[in-house]
């Protein structure tokens, strides 16, 4: 008499589900791991070598000054995270800085036309470069080099090399001011609530709609993107129109307490870059979260003030930064390899 063969327990659907999505989470927490570890370090160091020590509002300080930086690096996420490069978001930020003390000559009541007008432009270099890129096919890396080119050389050529004007109080009150009268804290920049609001809407359309998706995909794959009948052009061109679009909400940030000056959005790309890929980003696409971009940005500023409470000068960042973009680069080829 054969014996019966044992039966197996039939695979649920919803068990397979549960276990995607259990290795999803672990994944996400095993690569963004990292950065918030680095990051506590930086703030836990900063609170020894600061004279103030571990006191709130010094901390405070610091997303403020962080705060346009992980604007622009949520922005240039989306264009990473879709295969490509923005090299342009720190040039919109000097015309945004520059074209707003022009402009408005100090006169708040020209602050709301103002505004609208810089977004209406950041759109614009947003659609130019995407078209360029999409649609032409000029590699980003070209496309907006030599917008960043264009841009910087017309402010030079706009303002004679030496940009006159200044910058109204109510736009400058979202970068300097805070909200007064906080219990606890005492008070909160008003940087903070424009993070919170960014950051919460990048991180919904990026990871939580099929626009997401689709920017995913198209960077994981453009060629398996299109054969699914995802628009590669029109993804692009919008991922390069946010780049732009929080280029320029980074710029009102930092009008509020940078210097006016014709290069003060100068190399804020390269940190940008910086940011995103120190929070985990893959520069070829397909990988990348709005939460460890931010992080990035953070963790950068917080080394940039460790550095000035060591003594080291200015000068080192641009060494630091470039390190710090081999070394991620090169921990984000191993992970891939190790799978």
């Amino acid at each position: 008499m054969t014996a019966a063969a044992p039966t197996r327990s039939p695979v649920r659907a919803d068990d397979l589900a549960a276990s995607s999505r259990g290795r999803r989470i672990w994944h996400a927490i095993r690569d963004s791991a990292p950065i918030f570890f680095v990051l506590a370090v930086m703030l836990i160091a900063i609170g020894f070598l600061n004279p103030r020590g571990f006191d709130t509002a010094y901390y405070l300080a610091l997303v403020k000054r962080a705060a346009p930086l992980a604007i622009l690096a949520v922005g240039e996420l989306f264009v990473i995270v879709a295969g490509e490069f923005d090299l342009s978001v720190g040039s919109i930020v000097t015309v945004v800085v520059v074209g707003a003390a022009v402009l408005t000559a100090g006169d708040p009541e020209l602050t709301w036309i103002v505004i609208p007008a810089m977004f209406a432009f950041g759109i614009l270099v947003g659609v130019v470069n995407g078209v360029l890129t999409a649609k032409v096919g000029v590699p980003s890396f070209i496309v907006t080099l030599g917008m960043l080119l264009i841009l910087d050389g017309g402010v030079a050529l706009w303002t004679s090399g030496a940009p006159r004007g200044s910058l109204p109080q109510n736009l400058r009150m979202f970068g300097r001011e805070s909200l007064q009268d906080v219990p606890i804290l005492g008070q909160i920049p008003y940087a903070v609530f424009v993070i919170l609001i960014v950051g919460t809407i990048a991180f919904i359309l990026l990871h939580r709609t099929n626009f997401g998706r689709r920017v995913f995909a198209v960077g994981g794959n453009a060629r398996a993107a299109a054969l699914a009948g995802i628009s590669v052009p029109r993804t692009k061109i919008a991922a390069f129109i946010i780049s732009a679009t929080f280029a320029v909400i980074a710029g009102i940030l930092l009008a509020g307490f940078g210097g006016l000056s014709n290069r003060a959005g100068a190399t804020m790309e390269f940190g940008a870059i910086s940011a995103v890929v120190l929070g985990g980003a893959v520069l070829g696409g397909g990988r990348g979260s709005v939460i460890t971009a931010i992080a990035g940005a953070f963790t950068l500023e917080a080394l940039f003030t460790v550095l000035n409470l060591i003594g080291l000068p200015v000068e080192v960042r641009s060494t630091v930064q470039g390190a710090i973009i081999i070394a991620a680069v090169a921990y984000a080829s191993y992970r891939l390899r190790r799978g």
